[in-house]
């Protein structure tokens, strides 16, 4: 099997083949958005379908590898040029930060909140940081598309919302919200900690103490929350916590976090 059918095998659209460096793609169901990833030297590679994978699936060619002479060099020239992208995405989003006007926004309205939030040229700018520095910005538009900065740095990034209690781990940012409203019922400190990704959710775990998750009940969040701890919070099929809380009231939504501390 060629990568380029290994890839389409796991929902990936590539139109043309770039080698040596992580490419973000289209996907078979969200053919319009970048929703995927691959990487391949020619031999080895991997694929990610965010809306699928929590992790990297790896691929490996049943051909004999012949090694290239220059891929020490090509490799020290993607590592440069990736970091040159990461430290440009993190300026932007400083930028970003410090452009915002703070107003309701359309998205935050229809997931049931009257908050004002952060708001770049109609967007919702949520800033993403990794051991306290801002790395890049999540971009929620009007009608909840989401994107992040080109060349920014995603794994281990996350929001934290803070009020100094148990660390607690979700996928997004309206979840996150749902979640500080629903413990703030039952009285509870937290810190909640925005992963944007199920897969993230295990990295950003993996630096915690004790993480609690509150999983989206789709196979992909349900999967990361089984790898991150022993209990977690799980709504009905289809269902993130907000999606929840707006079903059932907030006061139901936070009972039935209470046993969980």
């Amino acid at each position: 099997m060629t990568f380029e059918e290994f890839a389409r095998d796991n929902g990936l659209l590539i139109d043309r083949l770039t080698l040596g460096k992580w490419m973000r793609v289209g996907t078979v169901d969200r053919p319009a958005k970048r929703n995927g990833a691959y990487i391949f030297d020619g031999h080895k590679g991997a694929v990610i379908n965010f809306a699928m994978h929590d992790k990297h699936i790896l691929y490996r060619s049943d051909e004999p590898y012949i090694p290239d002479p220059m891929e020490g060099i090509r490799r020290q020239l993607a590592d440069k040029e990736r970091l040159e992208r990461q430290a440009d995405a993190a300026k932007r989003a400083a930028f970003i930060c410090n452009s915002v006007t703070v107003e309701q926004h359309p998205y935050m309205i229809r997931k049931g909140f009257s908050d004002k939030v952060k708001v770049w040229h109609r967007q919702i700018a949520v800033p993403m940081r990794i051991d306290g520095h801002l790395v890049g910005c999540q971009l929620i538009q009007e009608d909840g598309q989401k994107r992040f900065l080109a060349g920014q740095r995603t794994k281990g990034a996350s929001l934290t919302i803070d009020n100094k209690g148990p660390n607690i781990l979700v996928e997004g940012l309206a979840t996150g919200m749902s979640v500080r409203r629903a413990l703030k019922q039952l009285r509870q400190r937290y810190t909640i900690h925005v992963c944007f990704s199920a897969g993230n959710m295990i990295e950003v775990g993996s630096r915690i103490q004790s993480p609690f998750v509150v999983a989206d009940n789709d196979p992909v969040g349900l999967g990361a929350a089984k790898k991150i701890a022993p209990r977690y919070w799980v709504g009905e099929a289809g269902e993130d916590f907000n999606d929840f809380e707006q079903r059932v009231g907030t006061e139901a939504a936070a009972e039935s976090l209470r046993p969980f501390f």
